[in-house]
C-alpha cells in the first residue's frame, strides 16, 4: 500500500510538472516572466502547494524555472536547455573535446552565416555589431569576453529564423572560454573576423558570410596548435607564433 500510494503522489507531480510547462508554452511566457505564485497555482491545478513546490523543483532542475529569493519563480532564459547536455564536463581530454568541437562548428556555422544573411533582421544586425564591438574592447583589454562571444553566435543563429540552432550553437560553443587563453596577438586575429562575418549578413551576401565563418574558425583551429604549449607555460606563450618563430 506504501508503494503504491508513493506511486500515485509520483504520478500526481509528473502531472503538475506537465500542466505548469504547458502553461508557460500555451502563454507565451519568455525568459524573465513571472509565474503564478504557488497558492495561485494550486488553486488553479486544484492540488495541493506541497505538490506544486515538488513540480517546481523539477522543472528548476530540467532548467525551466529558477526561485528568486524573495521574489517568485520565472522563466529562464534558455527553458529547458541544460548547462551541458551533451556531457562535456566528463571529458578528460578538453584539448582534443575542443578540437573536435571546432570540427563540428565548421560543419555548423558556415551554413548558419549564410543562412542569417538570407533572414537577418535591421535589429539583429545592429546587436551583431554592438556585440562585436564590445567583445573588441573587453578582448584588448585582456577581460572575459566569453558571454558576449557566446551571445554574438547565438544571435547569428537566432536570426537564420531556424527553431533549433539558437539552442544548440551555445552548447556547441562553450569551448570559447579556452579561446580567452590564446596568446593576445592569435586571439584578436581570428576576432578580427567577425566584423567580416557581419559586414557580410549586413550586406545580405550568403556566400561571403559562409567564407568568413569558415576563415574565423580555421583561425581558432590554427590557434589551437599553440594552445596546449601556450597552458604548459613555456616562458613564450605570450608572443606570437609569428614572433617566436
Amino acid at each position: 500500500m506504501f508503494e503504491a500510494m508513493k506511486g500515485s503522489r509520483k504520478l500526481l507531480v509528473d502531472r503538475v510538472v506537465e500542466q505548469i510547462t504547458q502553461l508557460v508554452i500555451e502563454q507565451d511566457l519568455e525568459a524573465g516572466d513571472k509565474l503564478p505564485n504557488e497558492y495561485e497555482l494550486a488553486e488553479r491545478l486544484n492540488v495541493g502547494r506541497g505538490t506544486v513546490r515538488e513540480a517546481v523543483k523539477q522543472l528548476v532542475a530540467r532548467n525551466i524555472l529558477e526561485i528568486r529569493r524573495g521574489k517568485g519563480t520565472f522563466v529562464t532564459n534558455r527553458p529547458g536547455v541544460l548547462d551541458d547536455p551533451l556531457g562535456f564536463a566528463f571529458f578528460r581530454d578538453k584539448y582534443k573535446l575542443l578540437t573536435d568541437t571546432i570540427e563540428v562548428r565548421l560543419i555548423l556555422e558556415p551554413a548558419i552565416a549564410a543562412l542569417a544573411a538570407a533572414n537577418a533582421d535591421e535589429r539583429e544586425i545592429r546587436r551583431m555589431k554592438e556585440l562585436c564591438l564590445t567583445i573588441d574592447r573587453l578582448a584588448q583589454n585582456d577581460e572575459d569576453f566569453v558571454a558576449f562571444d557566446i551571445e554574438l553566435h547565438t544571435c547569428i543563429a537566432k536570426s537564420t529564423g531556424n527553431l533549433v540552432m539558437p539552442n544548440l550553437i551555445p552548447i556547441i560553443t562553450t569551448g570559447i572560454s579556452l579561446y580567452n587563453k590564446f596568446p593576445k596577438y592569435e586571439r584578436q586575429a581570428a576576432l578580427a573576423v567577425h566584423h567580416e562575418i557581419i559586414d557580410a549578413i549586413a550586406a545580405r551576401d550568403p556566400q561571403a558570410a559562409r567564407e568568413a565563418a569558415y576563415r574565423h574558425l580555421l583561425y581558432n583551429k590554427r590557434n589551437l596548435a599553440g594552445l596546449a604549449e601556450y597552458l604548459a607555460g613555456d616562458g613564450r606563450a605570450g608572443k606570437s607564433r609569428t614572433e617566436r618563430d
